[in-house]
């Protein structure tokens, strides 16, 4: 069996999709073979890649979403594929407007893709057309906003530290500095 390489995974993209403009991502930071392409036609190349036997991406291994502000398009939606007959992996991004963010669903291709797709449409806001059950997965229901977008709140309270709390009394002077404790552990 020949190696399936970066080359000839886009070779064959190319020669399946003529019209679609497929970008390889570059860089010495890029791991694994990268290819933007367009929302529109992300259900028909998944589709491809894992019913041609050359390709054999049989397995979605993950999705995540990626918030770029300012940048525009503000968000990715990020997939990770495996073709486990051939152990080599491929990462598909697909960019998404801030105005309405939304991509189709790879449900119907990959049904891992479900809670997948729910994880990152919790986090992001990002939505999935077409999915069966688009509902919260990790956070609870009437929680109002995307916790991971770059411009949510982040909620938190400040710690009280003594140049941040008038009141807050200084440590005595006499205070002595601990020193580090003699422990003991039961393989010794």
């Amino acid at each position: 069996m020949t190696p399936l390489t970066p080359e000839r995974i886009e070779e064959r993209l190319r020669a399946r999709f003529p019209g679609v403009e497929f970008r390889r991502q570059g860089g010495e930071a890029v791991r694994d073979q990268t290819l933007h392409l367009p929302a529109g036609n992300l259900v028909e190349v998944c589709t491809f890649l894992r019913d041609d036997p050359e390709l054999d991406f049989a397995m979605l291994s993950w999705i995540s979403g990626v918030d770029w502000l300012p940048r525009e398009p503000r968000f990715e939606v990020v997939y990770g594929l495996l073709s486990l007959s051939r152990a080599v992996r491929l990462t598909l991004k697909v960019p998404v407007g801030e105005e309405n963010p939304r991509v189709p669903t790879v449900t119907s291709v990959w049904p891992a893709a479900d809670w997948l797709e729910r994880e990152t449409w919790d986090f992001y806001g990002i939505e999935f057309a077409g999915h069966p059950n688009l509902v919260r997965i990790l956070l609870p229901e009437g929680w109002v906003g995307w916790p991971l977008r770059k411009d949510s709140p982040l909620g938190y309270e400040e710690v009280a530290f003594t140049h941040n709390t008038p009141d807050r009394e200084k440590p005595s002077p006499g205070l002595r500095k601990l020193g580090p404790k003699k422990v003991r552990y039961r393989a010794q």
